[in-house]
């Protein structure tokens, strides 16, 4: 039983609210639950400190990708039912609480820990955060869902961009023989301490998101847009299909895989991100890139990566959402074919292509929710979002796992060259291109699959029952 203030009937928009503060209320779970890709800046401090390989520290990322995906597919109907405010204060609490029984976990020595709080805990937080306010702001914004779901979701994005310079100073802070250079690595303290500043900072900033979101009335259309405008645009519906429904739909797992292909390939670089840079133009042991150098490439990335979600996103709304992937997946090809083979030249090169395939990655993020909203109707698009998230879970594992056991198999930390990522990176070009031939495949769905206009079950789900 809920509390009465976190109930969806409290959070009904009155007269004069302006739809365009729910997106800042969203960014603000956003931003903090963004900080996920920021991992890499004391990946390796964490290595050190337990004594332990890149892939049992990368464990930590992946355990919390899969909590997302599986959390979100769980709660996603809850998520719909109870409204944002419910979600994103469940979400702060399991966010916030990860962080705190990590930071338990570094400070005691127990790596187990760590897995435990920062990635299952924390993940279920990173999940229910993540949908928390996907189909309020589709229903706010129903003639621009590109423009309005980019808006939020580029927050996760760019969660990094702040918290990477910001771990880098409070690390320096809290261990004064750290530097920020390629020879100094904080110790375990340091760490421990930035997971409990960055808890109380997120504990706050998500609890203002939380108190200020809003759901429209029921009925409710913006000001001179007519809704049956979508119904000449391809691929848009008009009609409803329940989460259940939707799942048994073709078109839902040829979804399904191209988020995958697209997630893998870009999670498996920002996973790795920081040193991977060092990587690419280390020669006779020794980096031309330095940890600061590197921590702010980390950041870079985040930009790319948040502004690919709203810019990418956006221009979905005019050409349409299955233009936009086969761009995602098409050109990721090239770019990723690009880096594995001439990144090393120059670093301007590497960074020039890093930043064009994760803006791609960012893009196919912001845009899935409209993606599923033009295939399925807002009936429960938060739901199937959560539920096509756990493509999102799966590529949380596989992209890692394929980085780390190759650079596992090439050497030690510190002695890697870009000769060492190029099997990896050639495996990312076969899944983009798998992911291509699937958004190909992609079509309307039946009509089989619709809800009746009076709500009652659907042809589906009565040959179901």
């Amino acid at each position: 039983m809920l509390p009465a203030f976190l109930s969806r009937e409290r959070t009904v928009a009155g007269p004069g609210f302006s739809r365009w503060l729910i997106p800042p209320a969203a960014l603000a779970v956003h931003l903090c639950i963004g900080q996920v890709y920021a991992t890499s800046v004391y990946k390796t401090a964490l290595v050190e400190h337990f004594d332990s390989s890149q892939t049992a520290i990368g464990v930590i990322f992946s355990i919390a990708i899969v909590m997302l995906g599986l959390s979100a597919a769980v709660m996603g109907t809850w998520v719909d039912r109870n409204g944002p405010r419910a979600a994103m204060t469940l979400a702060t609490i399991f966010w916030v609480s990860g962080f705190f029984v990590g930071a338990l976990g570094i400070g005691t020595g127990q790596l187990w820990l760590v897995y435990l709080g920062y990635g299952f805990i924390g993940g279920i937080g990173l999940g229910i955060g993540y949908i928390s306010p996907v189909s309020t702001l589709i229903k706010w914004f129903p003639d621009r869902p590109g423009l309005a779901t980019g808006m939020a979701i580029m927050g996760f994005g760019g969660g990094a961009m702040i918290a990477s310079p910001l771990s880098g100073r409070l690390l320096s802070l809290y261990d004064s023989s750290y530097t920020g250079d390629a020879t100094t690595v904080p110790d375990g303290h340091a760490v421990m301490m930035l997971f409990l500043t960055l808890g109380v900072v997120y504990l706050v900033l998500m609890s203002f998101g939380a108190a200020t979101v809003r759901v429209p009335p029921e009925g409710w259309t913006p000001e001179g847009w007519d809704p049956s405008s979508v119904k000449q645009k391809k691929l848009v519906t008009t009609a409803s299909v329940s989460a259940n429904s939707a799942i048994r739909t073709r078109s839902f797992w040829l979804v399904w895989i191209v988020l995958f292909c697209n997630v893998t390939a870009g999670i498996g670089i920002l996973e790795q991100a920081a040193p991977m840079i060092q990587d690419f133009f280390r020669e006779d042991g020794v980096s031309a890139v330095s940890a600061v150098a590197a921590g702010g490439f980390v950041g870079l990335l985040s930009i790319a990566n948040m502004g690919g979600r709203f810019v990418w996103s956006t221009t979905s709304d005019i050409i349409g959402r299955k233009p936009i992937y086969m761009m995602y997946l098409g050109v990721g090809v090239v770019v990723y074919l690009l880096l594995a083979t001439a990144g090393h030249v120059s670093t301007a090169l590497f960074v020039l292509f890093a930043v064009v395939i994760l803006s791609f990655y960012g893009g196919g993020f912001a845009t899935v929710p409209a993606y599923l909203r033009d295939l399925f109707g807002t009936f429960q698009v938060g739901a199937i979002h959560g539920r096509l998230l756990t493509a999102w879970s799966a590529a949380g594992i596989a992209g890692p796992l394929i980085i780390n056991a190759f650079l596992d198999a090439q050497g030690e930390p510190g002695t890697l060259t870009a000769a060492a990522y190029r099997p990896a990176l050639l495996t990312m070009v076969g899944l983009l291109a798998i992911g291509f031939v699937a958004n190909l495949l992609v079509r309307q769905v039946p009509e089989r699959y619709h809800e009746p206009a009076s709500g009652g079950p659907s042809e589906t789900e009565r040959s179901a029952a």
